[in-house]
């Protein structure tokens, strides 16, 4: 085993004040429900701590490193991120850093990944930099550990900086207290990782009866609906604050838009070509199918997965379904959930207006049976044109701001 860099433990300035505030941010980061906004904290928190310029995080699925979020302060901001959807993983194996790390389960800390000793059995790969142009120096690579003691993923910290802001070597500080907050939020993850798996296995059982139901629309529609609400929040001057609460509700409630179609017929999910009107009545039932599932709210994801379930087809100009107030149950019964009151503009629920804008184009985008996948114009211009009919204007203009954001969604999620 090669050389590492030890982690010392040892009497800083105020080692009880650092060990205190990185338990508050472990404490803290259980309170996230969504792994996205879970990783993004803890990297932010995590370069903090190092006064580091960037960071990755990879998870292990599959018996593979994949790549789950990125900060990078030279070439990019954190809102908006395309980056954070690339698609990309690494073989569980030694010869990579973060793949040392994670076999291991050994800290490591480099001072220069360009100047590696000789004997080391991993290496660093350059192609991230020859493709942006950024140059990594320090890298401190730490292995999120489970309580069952397995890992299950790495974090990686990249190019610490000194008082005067030139990349530096990470310190034996940095070294002491970042396994700490590492190893305090493997936890968090790990339950964020089973909410996330957990809402997949919802909707694989509705993709039994809907087999355009699959996991892969729902993480990117979930996706979508993040990414969306955060430039029209971050547009309309929003408190930071809030926006990282509702978005880490709503990426979870938006991923489970369609739960309710578990209640419609096979007969009818499963039908080859369009719907009679009758059978169209009955899918309208969907939502509040899905509603119903929701009632008696006992949490803030619950009351905005019930909006999202409820709302999700009603339209801008009030032409959508199923029109009905937002504790009403009683038309299922009768089989119909024909509009009664059709809601329209800001009644809709903010969360389902930008819901039904992500699950519409993902649904042109992809191949169903009844049609084939749309070209990217063609979508396009329908979304344009439906802007202020179908779809609100705020949510049509921020989609259109990051599509760059929307296409690395659909790419990552396929």
């Amino acid at each position: 085993m090669p050389q590492q860099t030890p982690f010392i433990t040892h009497s800083c300035a105020d080692p009880v004040a650092q060990v205190t505030h990185i338990l508050e941010v472990a404490s803290r980061l259980n309170h996230y429900k969504d792994l996205d906004m879970l990783l993004d904290r803890l990297l932010a928190e995590a370069r903090g701590l190092a006064n580091a310029d960037a960071g990755t995080i990879y998870l292990v699925e599959n018996n593979r490193l994949v790549f789950s979020y990125v900060h990078n302060d030279t070439l990019f901001t954190r809102a908006n991120n395309k980056h954070v959807y690339a698609n990309v993983s690494l073989p569980m194996d030694e010869r990579s850093i973060v793949g040392y790390a994670a076999c291991t389960a050994t800290p490591l800390a480099i001072d220069d990944a360009y100047s590696l000793p000789e004997g080391y059995p991993f290496s660093f790969n350059p192609g991230f930099d020859q493709k942006t142009g950024y140059h990594t120096r320090s890298i401190l690579a730490l292995p999120l550990m489970a309580q069952q003691g397995n890992v299950i993923g790495v974090m990686q910290i990249i190019n610490a900086k000194d008082q005067e802001g030139r990349v530096a070597p990470f310190d034996r500080e940095a070294q002491a207290y970042l396994p700490l907050l590492a190893n305090s939020a493997a936890i968090a993850i790990e339950r964020g990782i089973m909410t996330r798996e957990l809402i997949l296995r919802m909707m694989r059982m509705a993709e039994l009866r809907d087999p355009t139901e699959t996991g892969a629309h729902v993480q990117r529609v979930g996706a979508y609906v993040a990414e969306i609400y955060q430039r029209w929040a971050t547009t309309r001057g929003l408190d930071n604050q809030e926006i990282k609460h509702t978005r880490d509700l709503l990426r979870l409630a938006a991923m489970l838009h369609d739960v309710g179609k578990v209640g419609v017929s096979d007969t009818i999910l499963k039908k080859q070509g369009g719907l009679t009107a009758e059978e169209f009545a009955t899918m309208q039932c969907h939502t509040l199918y899905g509603a119903e599932l929701f009632a008696n709210s006992t949490s803030e994801l619950d009351a905005l997965s019930r909006d999202v379930a409820l709302n999700h087809h009603e339209k801008w100009d009030g032409s959508g379904y199923p029109g009905l107030p937002d504790d009403t149950f009683d038309a299922i019964s009768s089989g119909a959930c024909k509009s009664k009151r059709p809601k329209s503009g800001e009644d809709i629920p903010l969360a389902a207006r930008i819901t039904a804008l992500a699950d519409v184009f993902d649904a042109l985008c992809s191949k169903r049976s009844y049609k084939e996948e749309w070209s990217d114009e063609r979508v396009l211009d329908l979304i344009r044109d439906q802007s202020g009919k179908h779809f609100d204007p705020e949510v049509v203009a921020a989609f259109l701001d990051i599509l760059d954001v929307i296409v690395a969604i659909r790419d990552k999620f396929k």
